[in-house]
């Protein structure tokens, strides 16, 4: 039996992800993974947010990923396009980016960070006792680890045999999706009509001006709204005939299909992402319609709060009890991810009335505020972790400030590289006595001049001092006083050496 401290079964991008973190924090991270490499068949997600490329930054890799991509004001609900080049962040844009080169970087990263990977093998069963969970796996072999975490997506056979529930609702809607070749050029672009949404492009693009520039030759992206929403099987080539037929009035001679699959609005959410000694992560604990592109980019910040955290108790520097804190501060991001989501479904409805809707909203978001608000929530940039406390900050991202320290300028992710605690003293050298955490969260005395801006808030009063958890969030906040933070120090990073 083959030992690890943690096994994570799926190697998509919530999988990398947390593997990644894992390792930067020393844990001896294993994934399991179905496929025999890292090669994705099928459309998948198409983009990262702000706040997405933003986690990257923090740990140093988001440069490998805007090399490939294409930045763009991508932020938007349903069909409302919100503006996001006035946020005050380094990457106040989406980047365009198929799933399959995301899944590619990331693995190259997990890869140098020596991770290793048990391909073309799958979980059977799992059983999990007082110290440990046992895995077995479809070749025979078995795993033990301290923790196992199911990043095997929406069907996600470790959420089904730790026997969490899956609640929500049923489809509404049904879309098939394909690559393929067809004898007639179809309209390039996204049509809507009183039978639904169907959009045609290709593989190869550029963003031009905020337009999308297909190609001019190769295979043709197809995506068709399709009347049956609880089909059983795989879409074949003559279901997708069929629905451009009644979609478009012809099929425009499809042939050569590459590969055809659906989608739905399904939306549902694992009742708790902790059970024991097993946690869910990314869509083995939420699905929901791929509208507004929040499905990857939410599993990629799962596995962020997840992995420092899982590592300290793994160190026994926490109690599991910090585990708990996953949940409380996931889910309602989830939670609302499923709400935003049925709403834009609901507003893509080609109807008379939906589209009277549909203008009335688009001209509430053109007011400032309102656009500020939703393109914050949407991009990531808005999330707000409940963490007790009064100071605005607390909860909230900290923003990649341009710091003087003693060496010289320093950007604040670039202090987040190796995914550790920080406490940032803005104010007087040595004012603050953090010793007894010394061996778990570093120190550092420095400068920043003017007020710190975010994007859902006004700009916010310089604090004294903050403590930054390694997944960039703030934990505690001072404005002078060391009040609430021996407390903030022992609830996130364990009890003094």
């Amino acid at each position: 039996m083959t030992e690890h401290a943690v096994v994570i079964v799926g190697a998509g991008p919530t999988g990398l992800m947390l593997a990644g973190e894992l390792a930067l924090a020393g844990i001896d991270a294993a994934i399991v993974e179905r496929r025999p490499d890292q090669e994705l068949a099928g459309s998948r997600a198409g983009g990262l947010s702000s706040r997405t490329l933003e986690v990257l930054d923090q740990r140093g890799i988001v440069d490998r990923f805007l090399a490939e991509g294409q930045k763009a004001q991508v932020t938007g609900f349903a069909a409302i396009r919100l503006d996001i080049s006035d946020f005050p962040t380094r990457h106040n844009y989406g980047l365009a980016l198929r799933q399959k080169h995301i899944e590619r970087i990331l693995a190259e990263w997990v890869g140098e960070l020596a991770v290793p990977i048990y391909r073309n093998r799958e979980l059977s069963s799992f059983a999990q006792d007082k110290s440990g969970v046992t895995i077995e796996l479809s070749d025979g072999t078995s795993l033990r680890a301290y923790y196992l975490v199911g990043c095997d997506g929406g069907r996600s056979l470790v959420r089904k045999a730790a026997g969490i529930e899956f609640p929500g609702w049923h489809a509404t809607t049904s879309n098939i999706l394909a690559e393929a070749q067809m004898t007639e050029e179809p309209p390039l672009g996204v049509h809507r009509t009183a039978q639904g949404i169907h959009a045609f492009g290709r593989e190869k693009y550029e963003i031009l001006d905020g337009k999308v520039v297909f190609a001019s030759d190769g295979p043709l992206n197809i995506m068709v709204t399709e009347p049956n929403t609880e089909a059983a099987t795989e879409p074949t080539l003559r279901d997708l005939s069929e629905a451009l037929m009644a979609a478009c009035g012809k099929d425009y001679g499809i042939h050569s299909p590459t590969w055809i699959s659906r989608f739905t609005d399904v939306s549902r959410q694992a009742a708790t992402y902790r059970s024991g000694r097993v946690l869910l992560a990314g869509d083995a604990a939420h699905v929901h319609s791929p509208v507004g592109g929040q499905g990857l980019n939410t599993g990629v910040q799962d596995a962020v709060n997840l992995g420092w955290k899982l590592a300290q108790v793994v160190k026994a520097i926490s109690p599991e009890a910090l585990l708990d804190t996953y949940h409380a501060e996931r889910h309602p991001v989830a939670a609302r991810v499923l709400r935003t989501t049925m709403a834009q479904v609901a507003l893509q409805r080609t109807d008379d009335r939906t589209e009277a809707l549909r203008e009335i909203m688009s001209e509430l978001f053109g007011m400032d505020t309102l656009r500020k608000r939703i393109a914050a929530e949407m991009s990531g940039l808005g999330i707000h972790y409940d963490l007790g406390g009064g100071h605005p900050l607390v909860g909230r991202r900290i923003p990649d400030l341009h710091l003087i320290v003693a060496s010289g300028r320093v950007r604040m992710f670039e202090l987040l590289h190796d995914a550790q605690p920080i406490f940032l003293n803005l104010g007087v050298p040595g004012r603050f006595d953090i010793e007894a955490w010394s061996d778990r969260v570093q120190l550092l005395d420095a400068r920043y001049d003017g007020p710190w801006d975010l994007p859902e808030l006004s700009s916010v009063t310089a604090p004294t001092a903050v403590l930054v958890r390694p997944d960039g969030y703030v934990a505690w906040v001072s404005e002078g006083t060391q009040d609430g933070l021996r407390d903030a120090m022992t609830i996130w990073f364990g009890t003094p050496a």
